[in-house]
């Protein structure tokens, strides 16, 4: 009978052991798998935040790049040839005469004149000092005095709704975003007209650009290097872009960015 008893008693621990065993093989399975997910979670967020810093240097490089051309472009083709108008009045000059001296002095000063101002433009438009101290409208308003001083556009700003500030950087990206359709307006759509809309609400910002130029086929050039930089710049900010245009009709922009998330996105 005793013995019977003590072959139940081992019977028991012997179970309980393993049963024991067991759980604790559980528990360390468990804990196993979660340390490999967590390792491959954190691991896929940095891949993720790698990725992002490689877009974000990749986008930082290629507006430098595209504000080197262009500030190289204006110097050499505006401001350049005023200059070289001025070295060339001032060494015509015919001493012989009284007067035709002294007017092309002037002319000359006038032109230099000019060009100084032009540089100072330049700069104000592509230092990201204007944009980030007066913000995005201010920095817009002075783009668009610039329009209208060549003569060529007749251009229309308006906005609508309630502005508001944003992150310095997501006006910056914004602004970088609107110059891109600006460039792309001036070197391809041959317009006479641009129009630019901002309409805030508590949701969305958004951005309408449109001209009167020759337009395109979307299907076939919406994929064009500054368009791309301008969807690569609006995904930055979690916000999105949409092209339409109508052959020698215009071209419409829609730029959406979501106001309560830009904060956190650049």
């Amino acid at each position: 009978m005793f013995e019977k008893a003590d072959q139940l008693i081992i019977t028991f621990v012997l179970t309980s052991i393993l049963l024991i065993l067991l759980l604790v093989g559980f528990i360390t399975i468990i804990i196993f798998r979660y340390q490999q997910k967590q390792n491959a979670y954190f691991k896929d967020i940095e891949t993720l935040k790698a990725a992002h810093e490689n877009t974000l240097l990749q986008s930082q490089l290629e507006m430098q790049e595209q504000t080197f051309q262009n500030i190289s472009r204006e110097i050499h083709d505006n401001i350049g040839q005023k200059l070289s108008l001025a070295k060339l009045h001032l060494n015509t000059i015919g001493y012989a005469h009284t007067e035709e001296p002294e007017i092309q002095v002037r002319d000359a000063v006038n032109m230099i004149s000019e060009a100084i101002n032009d540089l100072s433009d330049i700069s104000r438009s592509m230092s990201s000092e204007n944009i980030l101290n007066n913000g995005l409208i201010k920095a817009l308003e002075f783009e668009v005095t610039q329009l209208k001083k060549s003569g060529i556009y007749q251009v229309n700003f308006s906005t609508f709704g309630h502005p508001v500030f944003l992150n310095a950087n997501t006006e910056l990206v914004l602004f970088r975003i609107v110059q891109e359709a600006i460039n792309n307006i001036i070197k391809h759509a041959a317009a006479s007209s641009i129009d630019i809309d901002l309409h805030y609400n508590n949701v969305l910002l958004t951005i309408d650009i449109s001209d009167n130029g020759k337009g395109f086929l979307t299907g076939e050039n919406s994929n064009g290097t500054g368009l791309l930089n301008m969807k690569k710049r609006a995904a930055m900010l979690n916000g999105k872009i949409m092209i339409s245009s109508i052959p020698d009709t215009c071209t419409k922009i829609k730029i959406e960015i979501p106001i309560n998330e830009t904060g956190n996105n650049v």
